[in-house]
């Protein structure tokens, strides 16, 4: 399936990108084959200096905390983190990276989430190598590329609200985590070791910035946005 480009090219970390700049990438993907092989194909593709792997979100943040890398290629379905928190995640610990979706799954409503919450693009897995290295190409170029199936028309809801999503703290996130799981407050602060007036001052944040007027509300549209499922 083709890949094409989005006249919108994203976000300024997109734009700030290019292909030339990106020297080390970080693949995060829990299925070795997949990653061994992407791996392999950046690296001679790119002449890259560094192609390191993770196979969970955890994994990820440990190798960024020891360096930075200039890309992540993310798979949205990880043993720790389904569905676009890992971008969000991934977007906050990391700002000047862009971060590539790459994924089976090529539901528009799933495409439009990611981009939402600050992917600079999605790719099929079966993608053939000369397109994925061309799509990446133009995405650390700065443009914005997705799979030719994908309708914005039909799933601009799940982008705006995962743009909404983004400006969660990585706290906010972590909360509004546990309050989709069905947490309740006082379950929230022991797992967090923070103040149970804590966890409901930043539900409050979390209310004011989606609009809704409960948590209920708030985990139906983290649900209808797939924040944390896929």
């Amino acid at each position: 399936m083709n890949e094409r480009p989005v006249l919108d090219a994203g976000s300024d970390v997109a734009r700030g990108a290019n292909s030339n700049s990106v020297r080390d990438v970080l693949i995060v993907d829990d299925h070795p084959l997949m990653c061994d092989a992407l791996a392999i194909t950046l690296r001679h593709a790119f002449r890259l200096a560094s192609v390191r792997q993770a196979a969970t979100l955890a994994e990820a943040r440990a190798a960024i905390r020891e360096r930075a890398p200039d890309a992540v290629v993310l798979d949205l379905t990880l043993p720790d983190v389904s569905g676009v928190d890992g971008v969000l995640t991934l977007r906050q610990v990391v700002p000047g990276a862009p971060v590539t979706v790459i994924s089976a799954h090529l539901e528009s409503c799933s495409i439009a989430a990611a981009l939402g919450a600050g992917a600079c693009g999605y790719l099929s897995k079966s993608l053939p190598r000369a397109q994925m290295i061309a799509a990446l190409e133009r995405m650390w170029a700065g443009e914005t590329v997705v799979p030719e199936c994908y309708d914005p028309e039909s799933s601009s809801e799940a982008e705006e609200l995962a743009r909404t999503f983004a400006t969660l703290t990585p706290q906010q996130m972590n909360i509004l985590r546990l309050i989709c799981q069905g947490r309740p407050n006082k379950i929230i602060s022991y797992e967090l070791s923070i103040a149970e007036a804590t966890v409901k001052t930043h539900i409050a944040a979390i209310m004011e910035k989606s609009r809704v007027r409960n948590r209920t509300q708030a985990a139906l549209l983290a649900s209808r946005a797939k924040i944390f499922d896929h």
